[in-house]
């Protein structure tokens, strides 16, 4: 017995799905003799900035050492305002868990 098959059309949209999003990866390769090992041997030597484009590591660039080439990966990413979220809990008046409670006059008053 054949088990069913997926549609030949879902299966390349799957396919280019998992392409795409492995496109645009970089990566940073130490330029030393030897093996590649891990990003933080050698932090002072030059690397090579390379991209992802499905099929194969493509040279974008060269930088100067290892802080530079995180500079490269990882850009700073822009600051947020930060927005007060609905519904949080916040220090004050009442009466909570970790607040001082209040006497019996205080109430009346």
């Amino acid at each position: 017995m054949h088990e069913e098959q997926e549609p030949l059309e879902d299966w390349a949209r799957r396919r280019e799905e998992r392409r795409d999003a492995s496109k645009g990866k970089r990566r940073a390769v130490p330029l030393v003799e030897g093996p590649h090992r891990g990003q933080h041997v050698e932090p002072d030597a030059p690397r090579v900035i390379q991209e992802w484009n499905s099929t194969e590591w493509e040279t974008v660039g060269l930088v100067s050492d290892l802080a530079a080439a995180k500079t490269v990966l990882y850009p700073p990413q822009p600051v947020r305002a930060e927005t007060r979220r609905m519904g949080s809990p916040r220090a004050g008046e009442g009466r909570g868990r970790h607040r001082k409670p209040t006497t019996a006059d205080e109430r009346e008053q």
